[in-house]
């Protein structure tokens, strides 16, 4: 019987992208193969070690008994407590049968109803494949929900178990391709990831042969969409042939609203979609949002 080790898990409105403002329940896989320590900070700094926010958190990491005791941080990856291996010790382990009851306790009135399903991280296609058709085909919830999302930095491959599940069940089977979703948000340089490590254009076009697939890009500047842009035209030759949205930097709200406008313009300009957080304004990115 499959455990999954999981962050948070949580109930929402999804606030980026092709979903915004729909309600959600938000699992959060523990793990992740990128650190993305400079969102917010100088591209040309270094680092030794975490973001410099975290290392501070992880030195007095004692003092935080619960995950909801862990600060916010306004630079490098907003879900810091997702990638780290320092924040185990708060990690949830359960098996599918008791992540489906803990599921329901947070449905509105115990049913999907018009609820998503959101599959996040870390990087939830890390390690977890083969635990998600035990959780997917559970009674509670196989053929009643409307959409499960996968969001992903786009650089896991598909293995060859999951990839046949996922054909069988969205593609094949009487089910709408459409309901099975691949939000890709690959990391630019503004994240501190490397080009070559991050940017897979391979491992998208396999994605999008069963479900939806779209990329979202995290940017700041003029400089980040031109780095968009040449993934993208990378992403193209590769066959993808999905939507680009584009969305601001910021973990928290002032350095949000600094350059929202900025993004939005830029968007246009490409003729791009411009994706807003939702989360930021409305619940100042808390955990549990």
């Amino acid at each position: 019987m499959s455990k999954f080790n999981y962050s948070e898990l949580f109930y929402s409105v999804q606030g980026e992208a092709r979903f915004s403002g729909v309600p959600s329940i938000f699992l959060r896989m523990f793990g992740c193969n990128f650190r993305c320590k400079k969102f917010g900070r100088d591209r040309e700094e270094t680092i030794e070690g975490p973001n410099p926010e975290v290392e501070v958190i992880i030195q007095n990491i004692d003092k935080y008994k619960t995950f909801k005791e862990l600060p916010l941080v306004k630079t490098g990856c907003d879900s810091y407590s997702s990638i780290y291996p320092e924040f185990k010790k708060f990690v949830q382990k359960k098996d599918h049968n008791e992540l489906t009851e803990e599921i329901f306790k947070l449905l509105p009135n115990n049913e999907w109803g018009d609820v998503h399903l959101v599959i996040t991280g870390g990087e939830p296609l890390l390690g977890w494949q083969r635990s998600y058709p035990d959780l997917l085909n559970h009674e509670k919830t196989k053929h009643k929900l409307t959409e499960i999302t996968f969001e992903t930095n786009g650089t896991q491959a598909l293995t060859p178990e999951f990839e046949t599940y996922l054909f069988e069940e969205f593609t094949r089977s009487g089910r709408d391709y459409d309901k099975l979703t691949f939000s890709v948000s690959p990391k630019l340089s503004i994240s501190g990831e490397k080009w070559e490590e991050a940017i897979q254009p391979e491992i998208i076009r396999q994605y999008q042969t069963v479900g939806y697939t779209y990329l979202k890009f995290v940017v700041a500047n003029e400089y980040d969409v031109a780095e968009a842009e040449r993934a993208v035209n990378q992403y193209r030759a590769a066959g993808f042939g999905g939507p680009v949205y584009i969305m601001p930097v910021g973990g928290e709200e002032e350095l949000y609203n600094m350059n929202k406008t900025q993004v939005a313009e830029l968007a246009l300009q490409k003729g791009w979609r411009y994706s807003d957080r939702l989360q930021i304004p409305l619940f100042k990115n808390a955990w549990g949002t």
